[in-house]
């Protein structure tokens, strides 16, 4: 029988960094997002692991920006209100379909499991790290604008992280 574990938000983060300007990276991350893990054993081998990220959570530490992140030159968060990952199997890699903008594909995170403790509460938890590079235009992600100088505004490559612990669910 398969054991649930749920996430555990507080002690969790998904971040993300894309190149601006072909000089430097901007961070952002989401604010409001879900996870459930279900795993035979403890080993995690072959959980089935789900997340759902809500657009309208990004956050840049800049108004205007997560504004047009939100617009439908990006997230199109009216239409696409959530962000979904699903995978069959976790290990020192994670491969899972990424749904973004309506388009899914097949993406591979490197993962970290960080072991299993128990709280001073009785409460079991799982910690993991993921980490991992999307091209946004797979996703329907395209804006971008041409520099005076050569190059563009805003990078492909999205380098995608994230801290998460998990409560074992009785």
């Amino acid at each position: 029988m398969a054991t649930k574990w749920n996430l555990d938000p507080t002690h969790s983060e998904i971040t993300f960094k894309v190149k601006h300007m072909m000089i430097s990276n901007i961070k952002g991350n989401f604010r409001t997002f879900n996870a459930e893990i279900e795993a035979e054993d403890d080993t995690f081998s072959n959980a089935k692991t789900t997340a759902t990220i809500q657009t309208d959570s990004v956050f840049t530490n800049n108004t205007d920006r997560d504004n047009h992140l939100k617009s439908a030159e990006f997230f199109n968060t009216e239409e696409y209100p959530s962000i979904t990952f699903e995978s069959q199997a976790l290990n020192d890699k994670v491969t899972g379909n990424l749904t973004v903008n309506g388009i899914t594909k097949p993406i591979t995170l490197d993962v970290d499991f960080g072991g299993i403790n128990v709280d001073p509460w009785g409460n079991t938890k799982a910690g993991f790290s993921f980490e991992g590079k999307i091209n946004r235009k797979d996703f329907g992600l395209n804006w971008n604008a041409a520099l005076e100088a050569g190059g563009v505004m805003v990078s492909e490559d999205v380098k995608i992280a994230g801290e998460l612990q998990f409560v074992k669910q009785a």
